[in-house]
């Protein structure tokens, strides 16, 4: 029996065509769109949407976006010449369903289930951005920080036992996603 699903959405727009590295993790339902770059070893899961239309969207190595999630960026405009492109380093783990727009997140920053960073917001580092919580416009958390609530307040730094689990999430959906990529060609050959 073949088993349908939905593909990738790439769509170019504004003249820009996303740009994904060959061994990054698509999953199908996923719709992708304008100025965005991916790096190796990345994986952006089932349903989420990426849209770059207005400015850009820079992923790097290894990091993942989880089901669900929302990417966005913001324009430069009179008084905001620099505009608000999102940014994500290496090694990030964006959990489901979050809602990330504009900001910056540093190598090995953290975003939890649910939760919102706007523009111009900063994870920092092994920072932690905790499920549900809200990172206004332009705060900054520094490294190995907890922040949480609506909005974001610090609450702690974080243990050596928490870095060492977001490092372990990493390696955990890098390795999954491979699974995930051959079972995808598995159905599609069925």
């Amino acid at each position: 029996m073949t088993i349908e699903r939905p593909g990738v959405n790439i769509i170019p727009i504004h003249g820009k065509t996303p740009k994904i590295h060959e061994s990054a993790f698509i999953a199908p339902g996923c719709t992708i769109i304008g100025d965005v770059e991916i790096g190796a070893e990345s994986s952006i899961w089932y349903n989420c949407v990426l849209r770059a239309d207005v400015f850009t969207i820079r992923i790097g190595e290894r990091s993942n976006v989880q089901d669900g999630s929302i990417l966005h960026c913001d324009p430069p405009r009179p008084g905001d010449e620099d505009g608000s492109p999102l940014v994500i380093g290496d090694d990030v783990l964006i959990g489901h369903m979050a809602m990330v727009h504009g900001c910056t997140i540093h190598h090995r920053g953290f975003v939890g289930l649910g939760a919102i960073a706007m523009n111009k917001a900063v994870i920092a580092s092994d920072a932690m951005l905790a499920a549900g919580a809200m990172l206004t416009e332009g705060k900054v958390m520094g490294e190995r920080e907890l922040w949480a609530g609506r909005p974001a307040k610090k609450l702690k730094d974080l243990t050596d036992g928490a870095v060492a689990g977001m490092r372990m999430g990493v390696v955990h959906y890098t390795e999954n996603a491979k699974h995930h990529a051959a079972a995808i060609g598995n159905v599609q050959k069925s």
